[in-house]
């Protein structure tokens, strides 16, 4: 095979990989954090079963993410004192701050606007959960069948974790949700099956190329 067939070969092979990643699928949901100190911390339990304490912030953040590791974080005042500083402090209840990041535009379901974040501050009595502290601030909420929570004061009006494209996420679901969630299910994309195709004929070609200059020889 020549230098250039190889080179050709080489960038349909980087085709095939960027073909791949633009398929990669997230999910639009609610993320929920804790607030560590000075950063945002992934909550390990759902807000149905986490209990705040007094003082503590916890955020949401409604985004299209891969996974935990590269959800997006809740924006904006993250600190106990500004939040809860017109709710005073009563004896036999606690309070809970919280921050609602409704997220962008991109990653809004189709035909929907975002609200503005804000934040909240929750009084609550000391077994509280977090869901509890929810619906005193930011009703109506929105779960599923299996307890996921899909809306927060009413945003999204549907939709509830879904599988979205990266393609729908960046281009602000310019087409039809449906048709790119079913081109994710269906399989491979086109882009991957053309630069396979492309790899198969420059090595067809280049073992022609290889047989001849040998045939040549004798």
């Amino acid at each position: 095979m020549t230098r250039r067939a190889v080179l050709l070969v080489l960038a349909a092979f980087l085709l095939i990989g960027t073909a791949g990643q633009a398929q990669a699928a997230g999910y639009r949901y609610w993320s929920f954090w804790d607030r560590d100190g000075g950063k945002w911390v992934y909550a390990t339990q759902g807000p149905s079963t986490a209990r705040p304490s007094d003082g503590d912030v916890q955020g949401f953040r409604f985004a299209v993410s891969e996974n935990s590791g590269d959800a997006a974080q809740p924006r904006g005042t993250a600190d106990f004192a500004s939040i809860c500083a017109k709710t005073p402090a009563e004896e036999g209840s606690k309070r809970v701050a919280l921050v609602l990041d409704f997220g962008t535009a991109p990653d809004a379901p189709s035909g929907e606007t975002p609200p503005a974040p804000r934040t909240a501050c929750a009084q609550l009595s000391p077994d509280a959960t977090t869901a509890d502290a929810l619906a005193a601030v930011a009703d109506p909420l929105r779960y599923n069948t299996n307890a996921l929570l899909c809306a927060i004061a009413g945003y999204p009006k549907s939709g509830c974790g879904e599988q979205v494209s990266q393609k729908e996420d960046s281009s602000a679901s310019a087409a039809p949700k449906a048709t790119e969630e079913e081109g994710a299910e269906d399989g491979p994309s086109i882009g991957l099956y053309a630069g396979i195709a492309v790899v198969a004929a420059l090595a067809a070609a280049g073992a022609w190329q290889s047989r001849r200059r040998r045939n040549a020889t004798r």
